[in-house]
């Protein structure tokens, strides 16, 4: 991080660019590419057995487990159970409990000589590895990803058995849905007993005025009784597999001890990353000994440039710019925790066309594939560790307010293994070229939830018209803590990566500004509190300022856009997550631009009309009466277009367009209309009448630009498949979009109808996705109503290249089919 001061401005610029480690061993031709960072890895996802109970003595090998239920991972056991009131809203009425693991693995025996390392990317939580009945370790947070050395408890030339016991009896130690079990990938890892250490290649870019230098450390770790001299080789592939620099450094390592070297690579015109042009680079890290290759990695990296300001907020490569950001949960709906790779694809390309160019993963680490898919896209990610520090938050444990509030939490274990947690997550993501921030925490200065301060008390100079939450509380714990441990926090995420800003979302901003904690940030986000923006930056012009957590009303954005200094905003929420929920019916917190299916919701387009640069225009509707007609126009509208003959119906129209006219069955209605800047939103009020409802988007100079059209339909008549992948690779999630249709093909919006999904083939379905927040029902069968007439079907192939069908049908209507190849 590099302070540039002039005239009472302070520009932060932070430099770095590098994709989380991944590894490509060419020692072995049957590598696999792993997050570790180092060795030979195989993914051993596939024939484990799981028991949902507390098995006595269950990493013990003389256990019986044949009549344990066979899965493959990742996998998340508590969206398959079932729903019921009496459980914590907060989990989106799903259950916890605590589950057992076990697996077979066969280790060669010419894998003697080596090390042997099983790395698991995720399990939730409180989790205990074994192997051969020999416990490796304990790990309670659920979200961090972590690696045991397995070598002292091995028997080589045999099976050995891997045991893993989860305990999620807190159910709602979260405000969210968290899952529970092993829902990521695992990992079996060979290595030289001299080899790079875990996450031990750091690459950051900087520039340097006449071009740029890739600053990489490596750190290596002898494991054996001697010392041993080394030469560590760096070269620099740029996108067409060109070496652009390269570097060859000796390295002597004491016996049972790491080594590190660094050095620059320079490049004096490389393709900077960008939002439109995520151009990356390999950095290929070698390990030789004795003239011979004992380790190897390949990281992703590239270059990029961020700078910070007080005044005038973000730029990216120099461009000044608003970030367009998203909150997200790490969860997909009915899928639960246990999110395939081409799942998030398709949610990051669907934001992404909406006009977002940032996400925030709230509020903990995310799983690897999201950062590699966000730095293939192109987009910026503010990384979030912790929603809870030294003290818990409330939440309801049974029901939706009901009760007395309990205070299950991850906080128990944060003082042990906080900073432990913090410096692994940096340590895993810091490669990650997207990657602009590391948040330290969500929310942690709620006022009395559960710190306190006397400037809740009001009154005097602090701003404060009425007393906040009840006032001042003696016995809670007491606010200033907060500085201390942000500065402790701080010094962690330094050491392991100088190069970007910390910050953290403060919820109660006024109060924390009495404590260290905001000066102990590079930059601060807000949460919900707009009103301080003004009255902040002038009191601490130093202070670069942006929204952590925002509405996503019209004036929430216009804070940003009317302030140079406010570098944008993280909507809550990006995408409909389970858990968070409201009274029952409710599977889950409903604000976000995407459903839970993925399908872009209709303030989704609403979010598109404010942020993206390409002519749109959308359609949706809702009844009103007289009282209705006094209100503002919802961002909220769905593209139905089925009402009583003459009923007054109110249409809105959200575009980008500099105004717009609405046609009906080809003649205009109404009048042609400006754009409305102090809403974002055109609407017309209007009898309905049967037919095409169409509305166009046109510039100053009245050409059409945009357009979008809805259509009265008939009943249901058939399904339709209306995307999905004709091929996809072994083990792939093929995701099928049906939608019931009338007799004309006209999609019925108001359709329920149960479908059945039946595959055919080597694959099996992982769920059915409505994307309805009401509907309760089972989720673990392959029958489910339809919502909106739509629904999506996640597949997964098997092994093998081979070809299935996968079949919908459901009373009364056209079944449909399509078959998939798999590659």
């Amino acid at each position: 991080m590099r302070l540039l001061n002039s005239y009472k401005r302070i520009i932060t610029r932070f430099t770095l660019a590098v994709i989380g480690i991944v590894i490509f061993n060419t020692i072995s031709i049957n590598s696999v590419i792993a997050q570790i960072g180092f060795g030979q890895a195989e993914k051993i996802n596939q024939n484990w057995k799981f028991a949902l109970q507390d098995v006595e003595n269950g990493e013990q090998t003389s256990i019986d487990d044949s009549r344990w239920r066979r899965i493959d991972l990742p996998h998340d056991w508590s969206v398959t159970q079932q729903l019921s009131p009496t459980l914590a809203s907060a989990t989106g009425y799903l259950p916890g409990g605590i589950g057992w693991y076990r697996k077979q693995l066969f280790i060669p025996t010419e894998k003697s000589g080596e090390k042997v390392y099983l790395y698991f990317e995720g399990v939730y939580n409180r989790s205990e590895v074994f192997v051969n009945g020999k416990s490796l370790g304990k790990r309670p947070n659920g979200y961090i990803s972590f690696a045991y050395d397995a070598t002292p408890y091995i028997n080589f030339g045999e099976d050995n058995l891997i045991a893993v016991r989860v305990d999620h009896n807190q159910s709602a130690d979260s405000r969210w849905y968290t899952g529970s079990g092993i829902y990521r990938d695992v990992w079996v890892v060979y290595a030289n007993p001299v080899h790079i250490d875990q996450w031990g290649v750091y690459a950051y870019p900087e520039n340097q005025k006449k071009g740029y230098n890739l600053n990489v450390e490596v750190e290596v770790l002898n494991e054996t009784n001697s010392p041993t001299e080394l030469v560590i080789q760096n070269e620099l592939l740029s996108p067409y597999n060109k070496v652009v620099a390269n570097s060859s450094e000796k390295l002597e390592v004491e016996a049972k001890q790491s080594g590190k070297i660094k050095t620059a690579l320079k490049v004096a015109a490389p393709e900077l990353w960008s939002l439109d042009d995520p151009t990356l680079y390999s950095l290929k890290t070698s390990i030789l000994q004795n003239g011979t290759v004992i380790d190897e990695t390949t990281t992703t990296t590239g270059f990029r440039e961020f700078s910070f300001d007080p005044d005038k907020g973000f730029a990216l490569n120099g461009e000044w710019m608003k970030l367009k950001g998203v909150c997200l949960h790490h969860d997909a709906g009915v899928l639960g925790s246990a999110v395939p790779r081409e799942v998030w694809e398709r949610r990051l390309l669907k934001l992404k066309e909406i006009g977002v160019n940032a996400i925030r993963t709230s509020h903990n680490p995310q799983a690897p594939d999201l950062y590699e898919l966000c730095d293939e896209l192109g987009l910026l990610v503010l990384n979030e560790a912790f929603d809870e520090w030294e003290f818990p938050k409330r939440k309801w444990l049974q029901g939706w307010n009901v009760g007395t509030p309990g205070f299950q939490g991850s906080y128990d274990f944060f003082e042990e293994w906080g900073e432990k947690d913090l410096g692994d997550m940096v340590q895993r993501d810091r490669n990650h070229p997207s990657i602009f921030a590391w948040s330290i925490g969500n929310e942690v200065d709620y006022p009395n939830d559960p710190y306190s301060h006397p400037v809740l008390d009001g009154g005097g100079e602090t701003g404060f018209t009425q007393p906040i939450f009840g006032g001042y509380k003696e016995d809670a714990p007491d606010a200033m803590r907060l500085g201390a441990i942000a500065e402790r926090l701080v010094k962690v995420v330094k050491k392991y990566d100088p190069s970007r800003p910390t910050t953290a979302g403060l919820a109660g901003v006024a109060m924390s500004n009495q404590t260290g904690y905001p000066f102990a940030l590079d930059i601060t986000g807000y949460n919900y509190t707009e009103s301080l923006y003004d009255q902040d930056h002038a009191k601490y012009p130093d202070r670069v300022i942006y929204g952590s957590e925002n509405r996503h009303d019209m004036n929430a954005w216009k804070a940003v856009t009317s302030r140079d200094f406010i570098f944008g905003q993280f909507l809550w929420t990006g995408i409909d997550y389970l858990g968070e929920s409201g009274r029952w019916p409710s599977r889950g917190f409903y604000s976000g631009l995407l459903d839970f299916g993925g399908f872009i919701k209709p303030r989704g387009y609403f979010r598109q009309s404010l942020w993206s640069d390409k002519p749109m225009a959308y359609l949706g509707t809702y009844p009103i009466n007289e009282r209705w007609r006094r209100r503002g126009p919802s961002m909220d509208a769905w593209p139905i277009w089925n009402y009583d003959e003459g009923q007054l119906i109110r249409v809105v129209c959200y575009t980008n367009a500099a105004s717009a006219k609405l046609l009906l069955n080809g003649k205009q209605v109404g009048e042609t209309q400006a754009y409305n800047t102090e809403t974002g939103i055109i609407f017309w009020d209007i009898p309905f009448r049967e037919g095409t409802l169409k509305v166009v988007g046109m510039d100053a100079d009245e050409n059409e630009i945009s357009s979008y059209n809805i259509q009265s339909s008939g009943r249901p008549y058939a399904i339709k498949i209306i995307d999905g992948e004709n091929t996809i690779d072994k083990k792939g999630v093929a995701q099928i979009v049906i939608q019931v249709v009338d007799e004309q093909g006209v999609p019925v919006m108001l359709s329920d109808d149960e479908v059945r999904c039946q595959v055919f083939g080597d694959a099996r379905l992982l769920g059915l996705e409505s994307s309805n927040n009401s509907d309760m029902s089972d989720y673990t069968d392959n029958e489910h109503r339809v919502y909106h007439g739509r629904m999506i079907a996640y597949v997964r192939a098997g092994d093998e290249p081979a070809e299935f069908t996968v079949k919908f049908s459901a009373n009364w209507l056209e079944p449909a089919e399509t078959k998939i190849v798999v590659k």
